[in-house]
């Protein structure tokens, strides 16, 4: 039976991979049931057995606001950029919280994972892309939370301080978008690593902690010119989506083309070379991990 007849009598024919670069996209869309399957089991599994459940997507982003604007706004003293703190800290929050979350849990994909991938065919990819998909349900909670702020601030604004919604509002879904696809890159990256470098998990999460002060969370970028490495931060490509994610919600920050267009082609080249390397290591990562 030559090959066009079995493609003839079978709906899928699975094959081995051809090259580095033989993903097979389409398998993605016919996989989509089981994407969204696993992003109903990662928000059903992470909560089943909590006490305050969902409210958790409140309350982690609430006190680390707090904490930031007395730790950083208050004691140190470091500019808001002219925006009440509340609202500076937690829309760079709000940012960082996705990002970071679509890296820390892709990172572990191929050890978390390794039971299934080992048992039954499908779309290795279906795994990561399903992470970023379920952290959206926490990044829009946190955003309704940011939108309550903006609208308390709205009707007891704060005397000299302001804010408001800019036309960059149209590019927010881009900043999302370039934000998931960032994360997946990174992720994609270390967990192909970390199939033969254990090790390297443990300094995963402490070093995306370090990264965020490396980004303009807890400082505007125009603060971190003034001191004079204002270009260095500006090479982390979370700082323009920052930045932009500000101006567009708050009017304030440095949103400007250049940035934008350093973050794009930043995520772009790291998530292609994150997939091939990912598609290079889901081949023989079950004999490694």
């Amino acid at each position: 039976m030559n090959k066009e007849t079995i493609s003839n009598n079978w709906d899928l024919v699975i094959k081995g991979k051809t090259s580095l670069f033989d993903v097979k996209f389409r398998d993605l869309w016919h996989y989509r049931d089981l994407l969204l399957m696993f992003v109903k089991r990662d928000f059903v599994s992470f909560y089943k057995q909590t006490i305050l459940g969902p409210l958790w997507f409140f309350i982690q982003p609430i006190f680390t606001t707090i904490v930031f604007t007395f730790v950083f706004g208050n004691l140190a003293g470091i500019s808001s950029d002219g925006l009440p703190k509340i609202l500076f800290y937690l829309s760079g929050i709000t940012c960082w919280n996705y990002f970071s979350d679509c890296l820390n849990k892709t990172s572990t994909v191929f050890k978390d994972n390794a039971n299934i991938f080992g048992k039954v065919y499908f779309p290795r990819l279906i795994m990561p892309l399903s992470i970023v998909v379920s952290n959206l349900v926490r990044f829009g909670v946190q955003l309704l939370l940011l939108a309550f702020m903006m609208i308390y601030y709205y009707i007891f604004p704060v005397d000299g301080v302001e804010f408001k919604i800019t036309y960059a509002i149209v590019f927010f879904p881009l900043l999302v978008l370039i934000m998931a696809l960032l994360g997946l890159g990174l992720g994609l990256i270390i967990t192909a690593i970390t199939t033969k470098y254990k090790d390297l998990t443990f300094l995963v999460t402490f070093g995306v902690q370090l990264l965020m002060y490396a980004s303009t969370v807890i400082y505007p970028l125009s603060y971190a010119v003034e001191k004079g490495y204002g270009k260095w931060i500006a090479l982390n490509p979370m700082t323009g989506i920052i930045e932009g994610f500000r101006f567009a919600l708050l009017g304030k920050g440095e949103f400007t083309l250049f940035s934008i267009s350093y973050s794009i082609v930043f995520s772009l080249t790291v998530l292609f070379f994150g997939i091939i390397i990912f598609n290079k290591t889901e081949k023989n990562f079950v004999d490694t991990i």
